[in-house]
């Protein structure tokens, strides 16, 4: 593997690997779904627009789906503090590597290296046949809905198209878990941030590091279930604890 996706750390400088999750966006305006303003705790029936057996099955939750991806906030969403913290310690010169649970681009945005951010569950940017695997943008699609076409079909083929995202019921890319797996290990921090840690494989990478003997930090407003694995739970709001945290770290 190379120095982008392992890190390339020669020892001068500790490696830092940041699992973000939902919470590390909901000062941009996206909300988050288990917490106690997320998503699902509003309208359960929300889950069944991303999970892929229900999507699959029923062209009503594709039609709602499409209308979901075109009135999402991440649109309209700018990085906040938090998200430009990281890029800034990126730019810095310390060895940093984001591995996200989040499909809204926002790290990019901020200025983090592409190379340098594994999106676990994908993106919402793209669009996937998938039947054929076709390929193509989001903004093409939402035109295409916004032109008449409620549940548009693959060009290519016919098939049912998805968002680049992994839905519930989806395996994830295994190459992109391989490397994150190797990034938990090799790291000498890794800081949970904004996730309930509740979606495996991704939240089993916590245990990955501090069994591979990382400092483990979670930051989030809530218990999770590798709280007692952490070195330091942090429950402040994330846009203010993670630069600080990061600041504590880099020295």
């Amino acid at each position: 593997m190379d120095d982008a996706s392992t890190g390339g750390n020669d020892g001068s400088r500790p490696l830092i690997a940041v699992l973000t999750g939902a919470g590390i966006s909901t000062d941009s305006g996206i909300p988050d779904y288990r917490g106690p303003q997320g998503v699902w705790r509003k309208d359960p029936e929300a889950e069944r627009l991303v999970t892929y057996q229900d999507y699959m099955a029923d062209p009503e939750v594709r039609r709602a789906s499409w209308l979901a991806r075109r009135d999402n906030p991440v649109w309209h969403a700018e990085p906040n503090t938090a998200h430009r913290a990281l890029a800034d310690l990126e730019r810095s010169g310390v060895p940093v590597r984001i591995i996200t649970q989040n499909v809204d681009g926002l790290h990019q945005k901020a200025g983090s290296d592409p190379r340098k951010v594994l999106e676990l569950h994908g993106t919402l940017f793209t669009v996937v046949c998938t039947s054929c695997g076709a390929r193509s943008t989001m903004r093409e699609a939402l035109d295409r809905v916004g032109a008449g076409e409620p549940d548009p079909a693959c060009r290519a083929c016919g098939g049912v198209l998805k968002s680049g995202t992994v839905m519930f019921g989806q395996a994830l890319d295994g190459e992109v878990l391989r490397t994150a797996a190797h990034v938990a290990q090799v790291c000498d921090w890794f800081l949970a941030v904004g996730s309930s840690l509740q979606v495996e494989p991704a939240a089993s990478l916590c245990r990955v590091a501090a069994e591979a003997g990382a400092r483990l930090v979670v930051v989030n407003a809530e218990p999770t279930p590798y709280d007692d694995l952490a070195a330091e739970v942090v429950r402040e709001p994330i846009g203010t604890a993670l630069p600080a945290l990061l600041e504590r770290i880099a020295g």
